[in-house]
């Protein structure tokens, strides 16, 4: 960092704390341009919240400026993460948290503030040099073991004591939210219904492997072997997902399925009720999260004649192997991620493969969508964390990536023109997105609508895998289907790669419509394209902040929104269950 960035930063942190400290609103929000935003999680909001302009910057100061007691800040001038143009990083502390934030300049002015609660003071992660002792230098009568402390809380939590957390999906996000409570001292019990922990990867279709690389996909705590490939098997996943609940000792609860829950405005807890071991166990905690995914149950389109057919026919949750169908006339109804990798899996195994494309899909080639990715090891032997990467994506707002993307996937469009050219005469469908922001928005969208090429493409280009394009299904018939422009289809398989319901279904089921109408819609910005309403909201609806039903949260998405999500929702529980004085802002 120059000394005149530094300078700068300085002047303008100096003024804009000060203003903070003797509640000079107008004074404060002067200092930003009038297009100027503004991101929090948690430091000033006890939310997660984005505000853009002045006038929303304004309220948002008269409303928190004047408990946040801001006692000391300090700029980063040796980060390793890095630091473009007019900005810089900076340290900060409130009364009860210890804060950090990014700031960036622009003739003076700030057009981008970034804030966020890094730990809470007095109750930090037991880490490193914070870490327990674990044995006690004396001879104690009577003495337990870790494993005799171990089984008794086994024996206890969920029967004698309750819970504070239980978390409901025991994925990667349910196991990854629970490490960092169990850290937080927070007691939690995740409930699955899968035998194994690990079992929501390892029941997927055969051929899956991980899209992102190694570097992107740790999980809190723990980095995988430094060995491990760069893209690594959705089996290898499982087998670490179940080794991580066994050495975070995670109170994993697993063959245990929620079969409902309510909660009780006058004791402010939930009821619980799970079925383990054929026995229905009401659990009473006071904070009940929803972490079964981004997505919903199945979603399979009501086609007629559907009950007529003779064949297999299965969602993409269903499928497992291709094996089976060698020289069977296969169709699959999709285009993502699902449909493609099922489609390739299906023609490996010698079977005759047709995608039905019903709507257009953003395809990109691997290489391309990850040479721009700041997730390498050269990276991460620069000194740059994970963490530090996973911060740094967050310090900017979704409204700004969204402009910044524009860019990225214009040139992304023209310097793969040829791959595209091909794949659109083929007949493909393709888009960028309906506001042309590419892939990264469409998952903050919709969590759907795209590919990562691994391979599939070609065999579409190629002729190999067959493609319907534009058309819908009218009707299934015993041995096949008839497609809207009335051609026939033979097939004795058909997958339905259709994606799945919103998560605001799980809490339909779970708890009640009602509730799930008072919640609204979890995931989305608002952004007015398909399956994402506007209005635009600015951040992911209900997703790891507080709803509108006291003490349920929601918690997804992919691991490198788990890992660092997680951590600020670990912090907003625990919070809680220390009573700590916090006020939530809610513009």
């Amino acid at each position: 960092m120059s000394n005149s960035i530094y300078k700068e930063a300085n002047n303008w942190l100096v003024e804009f704390f000060r203003c903070v400290r003797v509640g000079e609103h107008e004074l404060a929000t002067n200092l930003f341009l009038e297009e100027g935003c503004w991101r929090d999680i948690l430091a000033f909001t006890w939310n997660i919240i984005t505000v853009g302009g002045k006038k929303d910057i304004a309220d948002m100061l008269k409303a928190t400026s004047g408990r946040i007691n801001v006692a000391k800040w300090e700029i980063e001038r040796s980060s390793l993460i890095e630091q473009e143009g007019n900005s810089c990083w900076f340290t900060f502390a409130t009364s009860i948290a210890n804060c950090k934030g990014k700031l960036t300049l622009k003739n003076g002015k700030c057009s981008v503030l970034f804030t966020s609660v890094d730990e809470l003071i007095g109750h930090e992660e037991a880490t490193l040099t914070r870490r327990k002792k674990g044995y006690i230098n004396k001879a104690i009568k009577g003495r337990k073991t870790w494993l005799d402390d171990r089984i008794e809380k086994e024996k206890e939590l969920g029967y004698i004591e309750q819970p504070y957390v239980v978390v409901v999906g025991g994925g990667q996000g349910g196991i990854g939210l629970a490490a960092r409570l169990r850290v937080l001292d927070v007691p939690t019990i995740v409930v699955d219904k899968n035998i194994r922990p690990g079992d929501s990867w390892r029941n997927r279709y055969h051929s899956l492997y991980l899209r992102n690389t190694v570097w992107q996909d740790q999980m809190p705590y723990l980095q995988f072997p430094d060995d491990w490939p760069v893209f690594m098997s959705k089996d290898r996943m499982g087998d670490w997902l179940e080794m991580y609940v066994k050495v975070m000792d995670i109170n994993y609860w697993s063959s245990t399925t929620c079969v409902g829950a309510k909660y009780s405005e006058d004791l402010q807890e939930w009821s619980v009720d799970v079925k383990r071991f054929d026995e229905v166990v009401q659990l009473r905690p006071k904070h009940l999260v929803i972490a079964t995914g981004m997505s919903g149950n199945p979603k399979v389109p009501e086609i007629e004649g559907i009950k007529l057919f003779n064949g297999v026919i299965c969602h993409s949750s269903g499928f497992d192997n291709g094996k089976k169908f060698c020289g069977s006339k296969c169709v699959v109804v999709g285009s993502n991620s699902s449909a493609h990798d099922i489609c390739m899996n299906l023609w490996e195994q010698g079977a005759d493969v047709t995608m039905v494309q019903r709507s257009e899909t953003l395809v990109v080639r691997s290489e391309t969508f990850f040479s721009r990715s700041k997730y390498t090891q050269a990276v991460a032997d620069s000194g740059v964390t994970t963490a530090d990467l996973d911060l740094a994506g967050a310090s900017i707002p979704y409204q700004l990536m969204r402009e910044q993307m524009r860019s990225v996937w214009s040139q992304i469009a023209n310097d793969d023109r040829e791959y595209y050219r091909r794949l659109v005469d083929a007949g493909f469908l393709l888009t960028f997105g309906e506001d042309q922001t590419g892939l990264e928005m469409m998952y903050m969208y919709r969590g759907s609508g795209y590919y990562i090429d691994v391979g599939a493409t070609e065999l579409v280009v190629e002729g190999l895998v067959k493609l319907r394009s534009g058309v819908t299904i009218q009707r299934i018939e015993h041995r096949g289907m008839v497609l809207s422009d009335d051609t026939k289809i033979e097939a004795d398989l058909i997958v339905f790669a259709t994606g799945f319901q919103s998560m605001a279904s799980w809490v339909s089921k779970l708890i009640s419509s009602d509730m799930a109408v008072k919640v609204g819609e979890c995931w989305g910005l608002g952004s007015g394209t398909k399956y994402d309403p506007g209005p635009w909201e600015g951040e992911l609806r209900n997703m790891w902040k507080p709803t509108a039903c006291a003490g349920l949260w929601f918690h997804g998405g992919g691991l490198t929104q788990s890992r660092l999500y997680s951590r600020f929702l670990a912090m907003q529980l625990k919070a809680r269950m220390e009573k700590i004085s916090i006020s939530v802002y809610c513009p």
